[in-house]
């Protein structure tokens, strides 16, 4: 799962540059994550080809979208409350249109229409492109459903609008969908199965960034190790494909070596990885061009085999050690970050004991970490009793997330004294006197502005730091990315 929630994001209305023929009004709301506010910016580039300007007013608005997301109780939770409140505004403008996108949407469907009232129309996550037919059946007073998932679809054609941008990083979809269903989590089934984007349109999207000025784009998928483009199709239709295309294929390593290759001064990310599928090509790859990020975000969810064989995750935890072994070898300052459940099914003390020593081992720079809440539709909810009480994954959970800090210290204390390139996002929300941007290992870096400005890439001389932020002064422009 792509899981890098930014939870000072959700809940964010995004907006963009208005078109003066446009005359509606769209108030989009997005959670989950970034995948989903990807999606949100294909939307807006959808619905502003049929009059639609977006606002971060709702009670302005014509449309109303939430962009929802399935993975986490908490985030289902917000957004039927959201419903609610909406609902307030509606009551004063009748004519208003609400709608909910995205993984929730599939996973609800018909439910939403008949239990949120307020709902007028439900849109999955492959069915974007159908918004301006269901908004035509909204207001002809038809039925406006529209979750089938698709087995090619993958918004490659439609050129997204950069929602809330900073215009100096973007996010580019590779992939779409996921076929390595982890018993706890519900995108292969509100997404779909596995399918990638032309190699080619990706590098156009990335050029039209470039040429407007971005510096940074994250490749971004549920699974980008597993992109494989052949022409099109899903990847577990790859073994059908002709011998030409086999011979032709473009896996992830090779996406990579081409985007580096041919935008050599942009910076180069990308998530989410599985360790099943990260392949040695990828990080030889990573070594050789500088201009692929030194970061690696790579879920494992658990230390315990026993319990990653429940959650069927197709590695073991001796086959993870050799990956972050390979991995520390070929690019040793390469910063690696983690998912990590607390509490999954059936997991005893020593179980959460093996998590613990996983991370010793590793010592990661930062991570995601959730007490496991049961996810209607999944393989667990089906199968495995959520069995291990409430107050034993939250002590769980605290014991993870302090061992984490103190790891993320340890990282943060050994680049104390050197020098790391930066890219500036913006000013620190501490201090308006500041800079604030991320090294290429996605620690956030802040100095003093002096004489530059947002998007430069700047060398800064790290002096302190705290568990999560490095603190230094600039000591000129970065030469590789000014040369």
């Amino acid at each position: 799962m792509a899981k890098e929630i930014d939870e000072a994001k959700q809940g964010q209305s995004l907006v963009m540059a208005t078109n003066a023929q446009n005359t509606k009004k769209l108030y989009i709301e997005s959670y989950g994550c970034q995948m989903n506010f990807s999606d949100s910016e294909i939307v807006a580039s959808i619905l502003s080809k049929v009059g639609y300007n977006t606002t971060d007013q709702l009670e302005e608005a014509d449309l109303v979208l939430i962009n929802t997301c399935s993975v986490r109780e908490k985030a289902e939770q917000t957004i039927r409350k959201r419903l609610e409140q909406f609902n307030s505004y509606k009551r004063k403008k009748p004519a208003m249109k609400v709608g909910v996108l995205g993984c929730m949407a599939e996973r609800v469907k018909h439910a939403f229409l008949e239990e949120e009232k307020i709902v007028d129309m439900v849109v999955g996550p492959d069915a974007y492109k159908d918004l301006p037919n269901l908004l035509e059946d909204v207001e002809s007073g038809r039925e406006a459903v529209n979750v089938i998932l698709s087995k090619d679809e993958t918004y490659a054609d439609i050129a997204p609008i950069r929602l809330g941008s900073n215009g100096v990083t973007a996010f580019v979809s590779i992939t779409r969908g996921c076929d390595n269903m982890c018993t706890f989590c519900i995108v292969p089934f509100t997404r779909g199965r596995e399918r990638s984007r032309d190699p080619y349109s990706i590098l156009n999207e990335i050029g039209d960034l470039a040429e407007r000025g971005f510096k940074e784009v994250t490749l971004l998928g549920q699974n980008v190790d597993s992109y494989l483009w052949y022409g099109g199709g899903l990847k577990k239709d790859f073994a059908k494909a002709s011998e030409m295309q086999q011979a032709t294929a473009v896996n992830f390593a090779g996406l990579l070596d081409m985007v580096a290759t041919a935008y050599p001064k942009m910076r180069i990310r990308f998530s989410t990885s599985n360790p099943q599928d990260m392949t040695l090509d990828v990080i030889d790859t990573m070594a050789r061009h500088h201009n692929i990020c030194k970061y690696i975000h790579l879920p494992v969810q658990s230390g315990s085999n026993r319990i990653l064989k429940a959650m069927n995750r197709l590695h073991t935890r001796e086959e993870y050690f050799k990956l972050i072994d390979d991995i520390r070898e070929r690019i040793p300052d390469c910063a690696i970050s983690q998912d990590m459940i607390a509490g999954f099914p059936t997991e005893t003390e020593e179980d959460h004991r093996d998590t613990l020593s996983l991370m010793e081992y590793v010592k990661y720079d930062f991570g995601f970490m959730f007490a496991y809440s049961e996810r209607p539709g999944t393989l667990a909810a089906r199968k495995i009793e959520d069995d291990v009480p409430e107050e034993v994954k939250k002590r769980r959970l605290m014991e993870i997330i302090d061992l984490q800090q103190k790891h993320s210290a340890i990282r943060t204390q050994a680049q104390v004294g050197k020098v790391v390139e930066v890219l500036i996002e913006g000013t620190s929300k501490k201090s308006a006197e500041q800079w604030m941007g991320r090294n290429t290992q996605n620690t956030v870096v802040v100095f003093p502005k002096g004489d530059y400005k947002v998007g430069d890439f700047v060398d800064v001389l790290v002096e302190s730091c705290t568990s999560t932020t490095l603190i230094g002064k600039a000591v000129g422009k970065t030469g590789y990315f000014n040369e």
